[in-house]
């Protein structure tokens, strides 16, 4: 239960930033997705929904199968952000690249609660 909830609060958090910090996220967008800033603002809203989601269990494998389907449409956003490394001068270019495979444990931690006896 407590993984849940940890699970929970990294997308909320993950969520909200989508709204403090916007401009950070739209700079990632590849150039090639339409409407930027929407599309930051919608993935930010379903990284909320996702979160609160797990914490219902009516709703929690639906947010978990959710949460993994945003995952995987944002992988886009992250390749783009490390592709262009010199663009983040802050952050060393491997930790943009080590990122990257870190979205399958994030997809193996989600998928745990795809069945609601989880």
């Amino acid at each position: 239960m407590a993984a849940r909830i940890l699970l929970a609060i990294l997308f909320l958090v993950a969520g909200a930033l989508h709204f403090f910090i916007a401009p950070v996220y739209v700079h990632i967008m590849p150039p090639y997705l339409p409407a930027p800033a929407l599309l930051v603002r919608i993935s930010g809203f379903a990284e909320i929904l996702g979160g609160v989601g797990l914490l219902v269990p009516a709703t929690q494998p639906a947010a978990a199968w959710g949460l993994i389907l945003l995952l995987i449409a944002v992988l886009p956003a992250n390749l783009n952000m490390a592709l262009h490394s010199s663009h983040w001068p802050g952050i060393p270019p491997w930790l943009l690249w080590a990122r990257l495979p870190l979205q399958l444990p994030l997809i193996y931690w989600a998928f745990l609660y795809t069945n609601r006896r989880s």
